[in-house]
């Protein structure tokens, strides 16, 4: 079974670009096959990684509910499940060094319950033909409480630098531990810090139990990637934010 790290927060933490610079270190420095999964129903986490989608679990779910409905034949023969599997199969985006799968939004009414069991499904399923997956969750806890995240051997908790951030991040952490949820470890990181915040930060953060894995700087040249729509992993080596994650990831001495 592949390695799982999975990355939680609230919005705007700059937890996709996390997630990225994570699936970044674990092409360079483990060069074996990593799984990018994007479980936000807002995915960007392709932009961060400079690809582009062609398909969508929430995509594929929609054209398979025509499909039923309006009783058009399938190929072969094959049944629902059949047709579906080959389809998630055929929509994994291969790119350099990773491959990325995206959730996406359903295109008709209702939740994203279905999307995300599907999403939850065919990561455990792939995880069986990569060493690593990097799974990029959607904003806030709604993930955990459905059980979107699990058996994950890392959870990195990611906030920004305000109380808010923290506390929220302290409640993620209380969710992880209050749903038992097959987690064997999760940190906090505090992201695009500046000055000396991040010392009282991190104290506070571990005021409230938490155990902090680092403080990633404000880092102008993601602002600046950010602002002209260019891909994360192509920042400079010497940007503060790559060098401050991959330190970070060093530390757990990921095989």
């Amino acid at each position: 079974m592949a390695f799982v790290i999975a990355l939680a927060g609230k919005g705007g933490t700059g937890k996709t670009s996390i997630s990225a610079l994570t699936v970044k270190y674990l092409v360079e420095k483990k060069k074996k096959a990593v799984l990018a999964v994007d479980a936000d129903s807002n995915s960007c986490l392709n932009e961060a990684l400079g690809v582009d989608v062609h398909a969508t679990i929430g995509h594929l779910r929609e054209e398979s509910l025509q499909t039923i409905r309006g009783g058009t034949e399938r190929p072969g023969g094959m049944s629902m499940e059949q047709l579906f599997d080959y389809q998630v199969q055929q929509s994994v985006i291969e790119a350099k060094g990773f491959d990325l799968m995206v959730m996406g939004r359903p295109e008709g009414p209702g939740c994203y319950c279905a999307t995300n069991n599907i999403i939850r499904k065919y990561t455990d399923k792939l995880s069986e033909t990569y060493t690593y997956v990097v799974i990029d969750n959607e904003a806030g806890m709604e993930h955990l409480s459905r059980r979107t995240t699990h058996k994950v051997d890392l959870l990195l908790i990611i906030s920004d630098p305000t109380v808010r951030g923290i506390k929220t991040a302290k409640r993620i952490a209380a969710l992880v531990k209050e749903l038992d949820l097959d987690i064997d470890k999760h940190m906090l990181i505090i992201n695009r810090v500046t000055g000396d915040e991040g010392d009282e930060l991190k104290k506070l953060a571990e005021s409230l139990g938490l155990e902090v894995a680092g403080v990633v700087p404000q880092d102008k040249n993601v602002f600046q990637y950010d602002l002209q729509g260019k891909a994360i992993v192509e920042l400079p080596e010497d940007s503060p934010a790559i060098k401050t994650v991959y330190s970070i990831l060093d530390r757990f001495g990921i095989k």
